[in-house]
């Protein structure tokens, strides 16, 4: 999932009027706001952090690891979007040219979304 206004705008609008408040379940509302982890906006992305860092602390404690390992996805990729102002994984494939700085960091084999699930 890359980029898409129209996917982020829905998931602003459903925040704004309730829809994700009425989600009962830390899975229902991660897979809610997934459009804004996924942005290349910072704004959207520190709404993610926000709304995954709530689940944590909200989370029983047999949901908590999980739930960690989701909001630290979600404050790399905030991360990488401070530093680089989009993701470099998608670069080849937008046909956008990487930065010297962006090489580097695709080569260090250290991209969020590769991370893996806690055990």
């Amino acid at each position: 999932m890359g980029d898409d206004p129209w996917r982020v705008a829905l998931t602003l609008e459903g925040i704004e009027i309730g829809q994700y408040a009425a989600l009962e379940t830390p899975w229902e509302k991660t897979f809610f706001f997934l459009p804004l982890g996924h942005s290349e906006d910072l704004t959207h992305l520190e709404v993610a952090v926000k709304l995954a860092g709530e689940l944590v602390q909200q989370a029983p404690a047999e949901l908590r690891r999980i739930l960690e390992h989701s909001a630290a996805q979600a404050q790399g990729h905030r991360d990488v979007i401070a530093r680089f102002g989009r993701h470099p994984h998608r670069n080849a494939v937008l046909g956008r040219e990487s930065t010297p700085a962006e090489l580097d960091y695709l080569a260090s084999g250290r991209l969020v979304h590769t991370r893996p699930l806690p055990c």
